[in-house]
């Protein structure tokens, strides 16, 4: 890549105001992917004044058919850049190309969905009692404040930005910095929506939190939007304490998947390595806590640890990859640090997780790992881990195996293994998870609405409730009177 990313503000492409640079790193190797520009509060500031006047000076929150046309465009704009904004994000996040285009087509394809949204959001009117009539109008809550993490950067900005303004809200951003070039990339290509208002949309990357601080405490800041960490979630839901303003929170998961002895075992073994191995495991619906039928432990244990040691570990750019690095080095001995401390707590290793030699040696990449943990305290089971590790627990019955899923402070997302489908949908209901996917995991639609339980967040993403996040309803009453004599 080359040329420098920088923040796109009031319709305007800027530096930083202090000069501050950085670089984006190729996970792969440590080499340089991108340059950005820096920012911080000054930025931050800037970004939220333009979508503030925007939002109250234009005719942005009161033309819907203007904002549909605006997600179309957008949405065609990133379709005709596909493949050099997946490229990027392959070389800035690590993942395979595969997954990097895909990431892309579910975006540019949910702003589409947003577009017909921003057209059909109704009100209602009832006359409560003979004269007296209320009105529930349907109204834009402002100015969004939106923060982006970097393992999927373009759908999880898209899927908080196009109901904000589908809703009729102008947005503030702010990117992750390991993802920065990709991100400005998206940027480009919204600018190039004709119908979207100059100063709509502005976006800023930081590597400090100044900027991101500002989004959650200004007062001018009406709604958030984060996804990332349950710990950066706290936080933020205490520094936002002072506003009172909404906030959106998709947070971090532990995702079980119960596995009966009835289940076809070939088939969902494969299926849960993939969906555990997506983006290397960072993804917070990702397959996680594999929990299994004591009759068929062995057999499963064998075809996890053979589809496992199958998967290719390799550069995002080589299409025989499936398994690519995590997003840097410290990443990946983190996790490799929370499989190790699980083994000298007793869990036992049936494939360990290692770092690869060769062409391979200066990257980010671990390969996949695979644990049996029989103490259901340990706290490798309360941890969301965020990389290339399985755990494999063991059941008895249906309510045990249940207990086990809802052991978990998280609630995002869970699957149920079962030819018997009465029974998966008896366990679906009784497990304590925003999203709960029988014989299958990690399935996701723009149409269908996301969010956790617990301390995976508050809100909903996706479907008609995410257009709901980001409008406020407006009671208005009148009385008709009495008729002219």
């Amino acid at each position: 890549m080359s040329g420098l990313a920088r923040h796109w503000i009031d319709g305007q492409w800027t530096a930083s105001s202090d000069g501050s640079e950085s670089v984006t790193l190729d996970p792969a190797d440590g080499s340089e992917v991108w340059r950005f520009a820096d920012g911080s509060l000054a930025e931050a500031e800037a970004s939220v004044a333009a979508a503030r006047r925007v939002f109250e000076t234009s005719g942005w929150a009161h033309d819907p058919r203007r904002r549909a046309r605006a997600l179309l465009e957008m949405a065609d704009a990133l379709d005709a850049r596909r493949q050099p904004l997946a490229e990027s994000l392959c070389r800035e996040n690590g993942k395979p190309l595969g997954e990097c285009l895909h990431e892309v087509a579910i975006s540019s394809s949910e702003l589409r969905f947003y577009a017909g949204l921003a057209r059909a959001s109704f009100g209602r009117v009832m006359e409560t009692e003979p004269g007296h009539v209320s009105m529930i109008a349907r109204e834009p809550m402002g100015v969004a404040g939106i923060i982006v993490p970097w393992n999927a950067p373009l759908i999880l900005l898209v899927r908080s930005l196009g109901p904000a303004l589908a809703a009729g809200c102008t947005a503030a951003i702010k990117h992750a910095a390991q993802t920065a070039g990709t991100s400005a990339l998206a940027c480009e290509a919204f600018a190039a929506a004709a119908s979207l208002p100059q100063g709509c949309v502005n976006a800023f990357a930081e590597r400090g939190a100044a900027g991101a601080k500002h989004l959650v405490a200004s007062t001018e800041v009406d709604v958030l939007s984060y996804t990332g960490s349950t710990h950066v979630g706290k936080l933020i839901m205490a520094d936002a304490a002072g506003t009172l303003k909404r906030l959106n929170l998709e947070l971090g998961g532990s995702a079980p998947c119960i596995v009966f002895e009835d289940a076809d075992l070939d088939r969902t073994a494969a299926a849960l390595v993939k969906a555990g191995m997506v983006m290397a495991g960072q993804q917070c619906v990702a397959a996680s806590r594999l929990i299994v039928h004591e009759r068929i432990l062995g057999a499963f244990t064998r075809r996890l640890a053979l589809a496992l040691e199958a998967l290719v570990v390799g550069r995002g750019l080589d299409p025989a990859t499936q398994l690519g690095p995590l997003i840097d080095l410290r990443s990946r001995d983190r996790v490799a640090r929370l499989a190790a401390d699980a083994v000298d707590r007793g869990a036992r290793v049936l494939r360990e997780p290692g770092r690869p030699g060769g062409p391979l040696v200066n990257g980010a990449f671990l390969t996949p790992g695979l644990l049996q943990v029989d103490d259901p305290g340990d706290p490798i089971l309360q941890q969301e881990i965020f990389g290339p590790v399985l755990t494999l627990q063991c059941f008895s019955t249906e309510a045990e195996a249940v207990q086990r899923a809802n052991d978990s402070r998280f609630g995002l997302a869970a699957s149920v293994w079962t030819a018997d489908l009465r029974r998966g949908q008896r366990v679906a209901q009784k497990i304590r998870a925003g999203t709960v996917w029988l014989n299958m995991h990690g399935r996701l639609a723009a149409e269908i609405e996301t969010g956790g339980y617990k301390e995976s967040g508050i809100g909903r993403l996706h479907g008609v409730q995410g257009l709901e996040e980001f409008l406020h309803s407006k009671h208005v009453a009148w009385e008709l009177g009495n008729p002219a004599e």
